[in-house]
């Protein structure tokens, strides 16, 4: 499975090698983190990982394969 996570503003470098499994584009104030995902307890443990950061999650979708 592929997700894709958009979150509120730009990564810096420090806070996005806390998603080392995870490639990151920035735009339009987002950045967008994206990559497979192995299972359910992999994506909430993502999702944990922003809380934890303090990020914004702005959306969460799953990407076609």
């Amino acid at each position: 499975m592929r997700y894709e996570i958009r979150v509120e503003g730009h990564l810096s470098e420090t806070l996005a090698k806390a998603f080392p499994e995870l490639s990151r584009v920035e735009m339009s104030g987002q950045t967008v983190l994206y990559g497979p995902v192995v299972d359910e307890a992999h994506l909430y443990g993502l999702l944990a990982r922003c809380q934890s950061l303090g990020l914004r999650v702005v959306e969460m979708r799953r990407l076609p394969e």
